[in-house]
């Protein structure tokens, strides 16, 4: 849309009709693309960008209410894995600095690509999902840990072989150490899980059909093997599964995958993906919020995807 400055000085435009929820958007000024000013800004696209949020109906499950609320706490640890220090946002349910002597079930969420750490906990709205359905008993108070996922190379390195070993050598050996010495969570498998969106998802994928005893659910928003490249890494996780199949589906208690529908721009991967678990006999559920590959849908999947977790 072309911005026009009216006789105040104030520039002006009339947008396409938006969808519900959470847009990235930027000025585009001679060509060169940048965050509006008088906007807040999100770390998305490889860079910061503004947001604007569109109201609807269904909105508030993640709106701000007069319930408890938890906090987002911001931590740094150094990570023998990547040799540097790392970023971690956390949330901690209602309570929790009071109740000294309890122990919580813990989530690890991922980002997608071209964000950071900071994605779940701004554009995500992670700390309202979880306070309202905390409130409303319809999850179980929790911690939720978002690390960065950004991991070696960046832009579509992300997605490689050497990424996926890597992420998943710093979860199991920096993140969740870190997590379990500095905040009271239960360590065991039944008491974690583990999801992720878009790139994010993949990663879930990989880290936790690789190491099912760890955890007792798994969440894969808007993901699939992306194909064709990273179709040999596919083929060795359908073999690794065929091979482990009881082992997986027993551990495993919640595999759920969920779809931004027809528009979600890993729809056809993810289709792709499930027809090989049917064939396979890899118990998962799956879900469609319409929304394409969005934040909306997202928050979405979150809201889902949490009243199933840690219920036995």
């Amino acid at each position: 849309m072309t911005l026009k400055k009216e006789t105040d000085g104030i520039w002006t435009t009339t947008t396409d009709s938006l969808s519900e929820g959470f847009h990235y958007y930027s000025l585009l000024i001679d060509n060169v693309a940048v965050a509006d000013p008088s906007s807040k800004s999100f770390y998305g696209m490889g860079r910061y960008a503004s947001g604007i949020e569109v109201p609807f109906s269904g909105d508030d499950y993640y709106a701000m209410k007069d319930v408890a609320h938890g906090d987002i706490r911001i931590q740094n640890f150094f990570s023998k894995v990547t040799n540097s220090w790392r970023r971690v946002f956390i949330y901690t349910p209602p309570g929790y600095d009071k109740n000294v002597n309890e122990s919580y079930p813990v989530l690890y969420i991922l980002h997608g690509g071209g964000e950071d750490e900071s994605g779940w906990a701004t554009q995500g709205k992670a700390n309202l999902i979880l306070d309202n359905l905390i409130a409303e008993g319809k999850a179980k108070p929790m911690i939720v840990v978002m690390p960065d996922a950004n991991i070696g190379p960046a832009g579509f390195g992300n997605f490689g072989i050497r990424n996926l070993q890597m992420f998943e050598k710093e979860l199991k050996e920096s993140v969740i150490p870190f997590t379990e010495s500095s905040f009271r969570v239960k360590k065991d498998a039944t008491n974690r899980a583990l999801a992720g969106l878009s790139m994010g998802g993949i990663y879930t994928l990989y880290t936790g059909i690789q190491n099912s005893e760890m955890f007792s659910s798994l969440g894969v928003f808007s993901s699939g093997w992306m194909l064709p490249m990273l179709q040999n890494v596919a083929d060795d996780e359908y073999k690794f599964l065929a091979e482990n199949k009881e082992k997986f589906n027993s551990n495993i208690k919640n595999f759920w995958i969920a779809m931004g529908g027809k528009d979600d721009i890993a729809y056809k991967n993810g289709q792709i993906m499930n027809k090989k678990f049917d064939e396979l006999g890899i118990k998962y559920s799956y879900s469609e919020y319409p929304g394409g590959h969005t934040w909306p849908v997202w928050r979405n999947n979150l809201y889902q995807f949490a009243q199933l977790l840690f219920k036995n």
